[in-house]
């Protein structure tokens, strides 16, 4: 029987029960892919995290959902972030340590600082945005219940990449983010016949006087149906808003999570002249609220 320690935190919050939680494995080096795969599904958690390797300066880690395995995550890495912290994997010796995250193809160098409080704040920066396909709006709109009305006038659907492709809709306001229902079959049918992982439907304004934006994240079962907050989207969604003039600042807060009674926050900023963004720089705090061994 193989033993592999275990954690749960919540990302993207300072507070236990809040954000989006994250399931990380250590020690997974032997660990093969479809025991990953079985483990993500056991978890039942939006990713799980596995660690092969972890040295002072480098992590070597792949994500699953519950359905499969994807590229980049943004909670799953500040997760990670925090387990190592508390697993003694990863030392904090000066007020800011700098390692790199291997997660596939990718390497995504993030930043942790450590507060006067003990708790940690944890940047990752993220891969330079692509700007991929753009999808028929009313169309759109109808797989998650909404009118052409409720889409921002004049901005486009369309696929975002900063690691992970995900499917941008801007809506006009929390009235139309609050009402959208994904229907399962036809978004389906759309995510066939397109080039998107997920959909990330986002306004300006947030819940809380210092909020820019709101959102809402959507999947398929068995992956979580509404993700709390989601990192990689948000990054998305921040070189999106700042590609199309929706920006007035580099530097905001995106709030998630909130309607869930999961509310998460993160600090966005955009790295890059308006024409030429170079990355997106997407920062949280962390909770670890459980911790113990996986024996299989």
């Amino acid at each position: 029987m193989a033993v592999y320690p275990f954690f749960q935190v919540d990302a993207f919050t300072d507070q236990a029960l809040g954000g989006n939680p994250c399931a990380i494995l250590m020690n997974c080096g032997e660990l093969d892919e479809l025991t990953m795969q079985a483990l993500a599904l056991e978890m039942n958690l939006s990713e799980t995290a596995f660690i092969l390797s972890a040295s002072k300066t480098d992590i070597v880690v792949r994500y699953f959902t519950p359905a499969e395995e994807i590229p980049f995550a943004g909670h799953p890495t500040i997760a990670t972030c925090r387990a190592l912290i508390d697993f003694g994997k990863l030392a904090l010796e000066d007020a800011k340590t700098e390692v790199q995250l291997h997660i596939g193809s990718l390497e995504i160098p993030v930043s942790i600082q450590r507060l006067a409080n003990g708790q940690t704040w944890i940047t990752m920066t993220q891969p330079q945005p692509q700007f991929l396909s753009i999808h028929h709006t009313k169309q759109t709109a109808k797989v998650f219940g909404l009118l052409l009305d409720d889409i921002l006038p004049g901005y486009p659907i369309q696929t975002v990449s900063t690691g992970t492709p995900q499917l941008m809709i801007p809506v006009r306001d929390h009235a139309a983010l609050k009402k959208a229902n994904m229907d399962f079959s036809a978004y389906a049918d759309l995510k066939a016949h397109s080039d998107f992982f997920s959909p990330h439907l986002f306004c300006l304004g947030g819940v809380t006087p210092d909020g820019k934006t709101f959102a809402r994240h959507f999947g398929l079962p068995p992956d979580t149906i509404e993700d709390p907050f989601t990192g990689s989207a948000t990054g998305a969604m921040a070189a999106y808003l700042w590609q199309h003039g929706l920006l007035d600042e580099r530097k905001f807060i995106a709030e998630q999570g909130h309607w869930m009674n999961r509310p998460g926050r993160a600090l966005v900023e955009i790295i890059g002249r308006l024409d030429s963004i170079q990355a997106v720089k997407v920062s949280g705090q962390a909770v670890t609220i459980a911790r113990g061994e996986i024996n299989i």
